[in-house]
């Protein structure tokens, strides 16, 4: 089930917030350490979700006026403005993560209701509901949170969210044909998730949140075992 627009909005203030502190928390000399993406240092990944911010507010401008306006101009850029803004200062950076965010706050703030129901085009170029747009932003700041490498982990989402991301990316990886088939039996969930339909599946054990890690190809899944206790598989990047 998607979440709703109200639940999106608290995951996405909670995250900003989160993401926020953790880079005020950042000495200067930090922000050129790598950070868990490869090739990426803390401060590409910094940058990226500053220019999110912005795609996501393009996003909000398509839904609310009905002219089209995709969230990046093209690949190509989005890639390059990530590599430039990656060279400014921790000052700058610091400063256009704060701004960008507030950008997209104003931007939500002036969606009239009937826009969350207007269609526009995610960063993939698949057609999903405007009201899907803060659930995006909120998977970006928690995750990149993390993808920071300064600390942050999965088990810092809160337990909606994270069972709600472990339906979202079960349901997409389900829709590919290059994931094996799986059921998610978190040990410290009442449920389980189901990846794909056929026989023999391989059942995945262990902590949600590490569930989650290995789902979106955060780790390895070394704390993971499938029911006959083997390691689980290897998987695709989820996006």
């Amino acid at each position: 089930m998607t979440p709703t627009v109200a639940q999106s909005l608290a995951w996405t203030a909670d995250g900003a917030a989160h993401l926020r502190g953790m880079m005020e928390r950042m000495g200067d000399d930090a922000f050129a350490a790598p950070s868990a993406l490869p090739n990426w240092t803390r401060a590409h990944v910094l940058t990226h979700v500053a220019r999110n911010a912005d795609a996501m507010v393009n996003l909000l401008e398509w839904a609310r006026t009905g002219t089209r306006t995709p969230a990046y101009p093209s690949r190509e850029q989005r890639d390059a403005d990530i590599a430039t803004g990656a060279k400014r200062t921790p000052a700058e950076i610091r400063g256009d993560v704060m701004a960008s965010s507030d950008r997209l706050a104003r931007a939500v703030r002036a969606m009239p209701q009937e826009a969350w129901s207007a269609t526009v085009e995610n960063v993939q170029g698949r057609r999903r509901p405007a009201s899907d747009i803060l659930w995006f932003r909120a998977r970006e700041v928690w995750i990149h949170a993390i993808d920071l490498d300064a600390g942050a982990s999965f088990d810092d989402l809160p337990r909606p969210m994270l069972r709600e991301l472990l339906t979202d990316v079960s349901a997409m990886f389900s829709a590919r044909k290059d994931v094996p088939r799986l059921v998610l039996a978190p040990n410290d969930e009442s449920r389980t998730w189901n990846v794909g339909e056929g026989p023999d599946p391989v059942e995945v054990r262990g902590p949600a949140a590490a569930v989650a890690a290995w789902l979106l190809g955060r780790s390895k899944g070394r704390d993971l075992r499938t029911a006959e206790g083997a390691r689980p598989p290897a998987l695709p990047a989820w996006l």
